[in-house]
């Protein structure tokens, strides 16, 4: 068995005593439950450590992994260079899996490293390690903007990988789980912050690994998480395994929540074909994307009938006969918002109507959407069943005075400026949590500086419809 055991554990830097300086002993469950990992990884002996982080290197479509022979880093930036960590990596490893990668088709490899410095999440694992075993070999592997199946399969490559050499591997996952707990917590609350960490808990406790690829990218966003990502890459990394999963611990007094996992193989490697745990999430996967296209309005319905067939027909549809007065009968801006697996695919709107009724506005953004938007290549065929469809329409935008009367959870922004120059956010964003955020993200998309131009602002409501 290549994959000996797997582990999950929380990166908090006051977990260090030379950066808590006794603060850490407000975390003691957490601390306690960082030494037994530390403990059952030396009694496991494995050959090399595969510490998946998100603060390692990271980009939106690749998978970085560390290069080179040896990496060191310390806690200087908080207060604590006095603690400081080397990492020797496993080469060869780095170099059958980066094979593998390519082999599968995976974007990673060891190339774009912009600070080969070890991360904080990497150096704690490492401190609780080398507590209690010495002269292993490290692999460090960042995390990437792709999907949930794209990490799974990451995780699968470096099973393969150490099987082919014979590496006894184990998998140590970092991550914390959400930034967003308490009210008085440095990131603040969001109700969606504790729904997270239990759900997350309940998955560790029962080795759910499904229910975490399957995890609503909207409800991870708003929690702000930082770990599911590195899950998803362990969870390849068991592949075909049966697990005894355990909850060694969960605690959050910060506002952050910290949860460590264990996860126990119980036979041998790829002998369970029970748990294709990626088969079960796109099976998982493929049914909720049913249910919502089955429970769409006809807002949506229209959309998707606009972009599915421009895009398979290279046609524009009449608007159909059977779509609600209102929809004929209304002129109004509208925006549509095209997303794969929870990440953006495309989004154009207009602020005011341009067309002679909603419908109309409706279909023509459709195809913008999916074919226009700058950011993005026009969408293919095979990725029409995949997509989730949002319609806002928008209500006539209004002046505001300044920021004090907007609210990113109930208006949308407009920045503009005399020389036509004009930026717009929707309301209720994942991730888009103060005004300041809103309105500065507004204006960076019509390229205009808070600092130095002069510029109003101007609110509007939006239905949203899904």
């Amino acid at each position: 068995m290549a994959i000996v055991g797997a582990f999950v554990l929380p990166h908090p830097p006051l977990i260090i005593p030379a950066v808590g300086r006794g603060r850490e002993r407000e975390i003691q469950a957490t601390v306690d439950a960082c030494e037994e990992v530390g403990r059952r990884i030396a009694a496991l002996a494995p050959n090399t450590v595969v510490i998946s982080s998100p603060h390692a290197t990271m980009y939106r479509d690749y998978f970085h992994i560390s290069p080179g022979k040896v990496a060191r880093g310390s806690f200087g930036m908080y207060g604590a260079p006095q603690a400081a960590y080397e990492a020797h990596y496993d080469t060869e490893l780095v170099a059958k899996i980066c094979a593998q990668c390519e082999r599968e088709g995976i974007a990673a490899g060891t190339d774009y490293e912009r600070d080969a410095r070890l991360d904080h999440g990497t150096m704690i694992a490492l401190h609780f390690i080398e507590h209690y075993l010495k002269g292993f070999k490290v692999v460090r592997i960042g995390l990437s903007g792709l999907s949930a199946t794209e990490h799974y399969k990451l995780g699968q490559c470096v099973q393969k990988a150490a099987a082919e050499l014979g590496r006894r591997v184990v998998w140590l996952a970092s991550g914390d789980l959400s930034h967003k707990l308490l009210a008085e917590g440095p990131y603040g609350f969001a109700p969606e912050g504790p729904v997270f960490d239990e759900r997350v808990a309940h998955d560790f406790a029962t080795g759910d690994l499904v229910d975490l690829l399957a995890m609503d990218p909207s409800l991870a966003e708003r929690a702000a998480e930082c770990g599911l990502r590195s899950f998803w890459i362990m969870t390849g990394a068991l592949h075909n395994t049966a697990i005894r999963a355990e909850l060694l611990s969960h605690e959050g007094p910060f506002g952050v929540g910290y949860g460590v996992g264990a996860f126990e193989p119980t036979g041998e490697e790829g002998a369970d074909k029970s748990c294709n745990r990626l088969v079960s999430y796109l099976e998982r996967r493929a049914a909720d994307l049913q249910s919502k296209k089955e429970n769409e309005d006809a807002y949506v319905r229209l959309a998707r009938a606009s972009l599915e067939t421009f895009v398979r027909e290279r046609r524009r549809i009449a608007v159909p006969a059977d779509v609600p007065d209102e929809l004929r009968e209304t002129r109004a801006g509208c925006f549509v918002s095209l997303k794969i697996d929870g990440n953006l695919r495309g989004c154009i709107g207009t602020i005011e109507p341009t067309r002679a009724s909603l419908a109309e506005e409706i279909c023509a953004n459709a195809i913008s959407a999916g074919t226009r938007d700058p950011r993005f290549a026009a969408v293919r065929k095979d990725e029409l069943a995949d997509l989730v469809y949002d319609v806002d329409v928008l209500t006539k935008p209004e002046p505001v005075a300044s920021t004090a009367e907007l609210d990113p959870a109930r208006y949308g922004v407009i920045v503009s400026c005399a020389d036509g120059r004009r930026g717009l956010l929707l309301p209720d964003l994942d991730g888009v949590d103060t005004v300041d955020e809103q309105v500065g993200i507004a204006a960076q998309k019509g390229r205009i500086d808070l600092d130095f131009d002069e510029y109003r602002l101007e609110r509007f409501e939006v239905v949203r419809h899904l």
